[in-house]
């Protein structure tokens, strides 16, 4: 039974999506099968070369490159809303799976978390 955190709020400005990376790295460590997907603003998440210490912050992405570590199965990304922003798959970080149906993605989770 694996859990799908949703994150949909941008990387910075809110600490919703940083707990909810905290949610998921626990259920992971402590052996309970985690998933995430990114939609909306949430994509933003997984851009590589972020300079969150323009904004005073530290980035996400030194996070999210440890996400196999901690053993989260997948890491998911709406296709739809990478286009919105302007991003193509090269632009994500490594080991991000696009979903061209979010419905579809959410079907295959026994629990689905949204963060925010």
């Amino acid at each position: 039974m694996t859990t799908l955190i949703v994150i949909d709020q941008p990387p910075y400005g809110s600490w919703a999506g940083r707990e909810a990376l905290d949610m998921t790295f626990s259920l992971a460590a402590f052996d309970q099968p985690a998933a995430m997907l990114f939609l909306g603003a949430g994509v933003n998440w997984l851009c590589k070369g972020q300079a969150a210490d323009a904004v005073g912050q530290k980035s996400v992405e030194k996070n999210l490159s440890a996400a196999t570590l901690f053993g989260v199965e997948q890491i998911l990304v709406d296709a739809r809303a990478c286009t919105q922003y302007g991003l193509e798959i090269d632009d994500l970080l490594s080991g991000t799976t696009p979903s061209e149906s979010i419905s579809e993605t959410l079907s295959q989770f026994s629990r689905v978390v949204f963060a925010g």
